[in-house]
């Protein structure tokens, strides 16, 4: 969070909303409180959570139980003394940046906080994180994993107890028809002694195993299991088919790809060249990424098991343990890579289960909307990541769509989520499509430039070049509009009526303006014009007043603007139905 991103925030609260409908992960506002000390104290407490976290804001002189211009209450803070005081108050002493800013006549402080190097706490050795956008006290065991994290310490490149000759012939076979089953050069590796193979995968220290080796090549020890699977008709129905799976984490993922591959359905779809692909209801990319994912990556520390629920609508993986320090739901697709069991990683992406480091959730994001899905659902807490993909009926029009566009944009998680916005929104700006992007806003002024270039002329700059804050405003072109059809939200029947209803109100009064409209459906400025710049693309209205500008431009009956129909009798005609009826 910069303050360039703040500034927006600000004027959104003095138009009317609140602040505490801002506050996020990395964002929280601030008043003063009554008491001398009390404010210093609570500034420092909520320094650390940020610092514990991925970093963050802290806005003093905003209240979030006010709004308007009320809601600036200012500060008398000093910025230096304020700083010099959340570093005494901190244990690692911690440094944040304050400026002053001024707002409505009102002294504002931005106190930005970096992310932690350690885990920081406060005078009494009492430590805090961010969750959502309360701050929260850690458990000592969380402090310690998240210790664990910011050093980079690797549980799973540590020694074991058990050594290379306890790895069962089976097991080893299983390694090696692995290797064997590669498209590239690790196939090669395959014929390697059980000694060398091992050590190339880097699974042994000295004599003995590390502990990705005793994962990877060795059953669970006790009555633990390493996945449990259940398979159920219905998302809330009693399972149908379950496997609890103890094994070496190897014959484990393999089991569990081939016991969900079984059950996933498909089902043709035609592109306009005459090539045919399959919808899976979940691809299988997608979910060899949530399954691989959730058992190399979770905390394997905690004695719990990788939970894998399956049914024809919904297939949820919850993983033990929180995400690693630093990602969050709202960075996971840009954040660097930081995988929490490096060794074990590495081996996984050498046997081909896992891709590059970075890669997963792109290709899980990516397969989904490719297939026409709804974009898989993370949820993480303190305990557990679960990650849900959505199957049902695709949307054929996005997947054909997205067939046809060109390699690189139809592999670019950027181009394809900017899509998936302008479906639901009818016009996007670098600001607003940021968070949705995980970039910067202007790293996401530089995506929907280059999406606007033919190819693949994806969206296109909104009537009139407008702007919003200095950002330019994109919306779908109309060729994207003509291929999606009703995938476009605002296309749908709900949209059909509203132009209708516009139409009836123009054939009866000859013109509406952008406040009529507002009136009509209760919208925005902004979305009036949305609605006024679709029925003028498509020639039903024109402007007929000579003002250029504001609420009050009239406009009349465009080229296209429907004609009364003459009636004739003893006729039947089946009307074509427009593309906004197309399933």
């Amino acid at each position: 969070m910069t303050p360039d991103e703040v500034a927006p925030i600000l004027a959104a609260i003095e138009s009317g909303r609140p602040a505490r409908e801002f506050e996020s992960q990395t964002l929280e506002f601030k008043e003063e409180r009554a008491i001398s000390g009390e404010t210093e104290r609570d500034l420092a407490d909520a320094a650390i959570c940020f610092a514990n976290g991925s970093g963050g804001m802290l806005v003093v002189g905003v209240s979030d139980r006010l709004t308007g211009a009320e809601a600036f209450v200012g500060t008398t803070l000093e910025p230096d003394a304020l700083r010099q005081v959340i570093h005494s108050l901190t244990r690692p002493h911690l440094l944040v940046t304050v400026t002053a800013i001024s707002h409505r006549g009102k002294q504002l402080l931005l106190v930005a906080v970096p992310e932690g190097v350690e885990v920081h706490a406060d005078t009494k050795g009492r430590a805090y994180r961010r969750i959502g956008d309360q701050c929260q006290p850690m458990t000592p065991a969380e402090a310690s994993r998240l210790r664990d994290d910011r050093m980079g310490f690797d549980w799973s490149g540590q020694p074991s107890t058990k050594r290379p000759s306890d790895v069962s012939p089976a097991v080893m076979a299983t390694l090696r028809s692995t290797l064997a089953g590669l498209p590239d050069d690790r196939r090669t590796h395959a014929d390697r002694s059980n000694l060398d193979l091992l050590r190339l995968l880097g699974l042994v220290e000295g004599p003995r195993l590390n502990r990705a080796g005793e994962v990877l090549l060795l059953p669970v020890e006790g009555t633990g299991d390493r996945v449990v699977y259940q398979f159920r008709p219905t998302p809330g129905g009693e399972p149908t088919g379950a496997e609890r799976l103890a094994g070496p984490l190897l014959t484990t993922l393999l089991r569990i790809m081939e016991v969900v591959r079984a059950r996933l359905n498909s089902a043709p779809l035609t592109l306009p060249d005459g090539q045919q692909i399959q919808l899976q209801d979940f691809p299988e990319l997608a979910v060899r990424e949530a399954i691989v994912n959730g058992v190399i990556h979770r905390d394997y520390r905690l004695p719990d098991p990788v939970a894998i629920e399956h049914s024809p609508s919904v297939l949820r993986i919850t993983s033990p343990g929180p995400l690693v320090s630093g990602v969050t739901k709202e960075n996971i697709l840009t954040h660097p890579p930081k995988p929490r069991n490096r060794t074990l990683a590495n081996a996984a992406r050498i046997l081909g289960f896992a891709e590059e480091y970075g890669r997963g959730i792109d290709r899980m994001y990516v397969s989904m909307m490719r297939a026409g899905r709804e974009l898989p659902i993370i949820d993480a807490d303190p305990d557990q990541v679960a990650v849900r993909l959505v199957g049902g009926s695709p949307n054929t029009r996005i997947a054909r769509y997205v067939a046809g566009l060109p390699t690189v944009e139809r592999d670019d998680t950027d181009a394809l989520l900017t899509l998936y916005q302008l479906c639901a929104d009818r016009t996007v700006s670098a600001e607003s499509i940021a968070a949705v992007l995980q970039r910067s806003p202007s790293e996401a002024e530089t995506i929907l430039a280059r999406l606007a270039v033919d190819p693949p002329a994806m969206v296109e700059a909104a009537r009139g070049g407008r702007r919003v804050r200095g950002s330019l405003l994109y919306k779908l072109s109309s060729k994207a509009l003509a291929a999606l059809g009703p995938a476009v939200s605002y296309r749908t029947r709900g949209g059909q009526e509203a132009e209708r209803k516009v139409i009836a109100h123009v054939a009866e009064y000859g013109k509406v303006t952008n406040r009529t409209i507002q009136n009509m459906f209760d919208l925005t400025v902004q979305s009036a014009n949305a609605v006024l710049d679709d029925l003028i693309r498509r020639g039903i209205l024109v402007k007929t007043s000579t003002h250029q500008r504001g609420p009050g431009v009239e406009y009349g009956p465009g080229p296209t603007f429907p004609r009364p129909k003459r009636a004739v009798r003893h006729q039947v005609s089946e009307a074509r139905p427009t593309l906004w009826d197309e399933k």
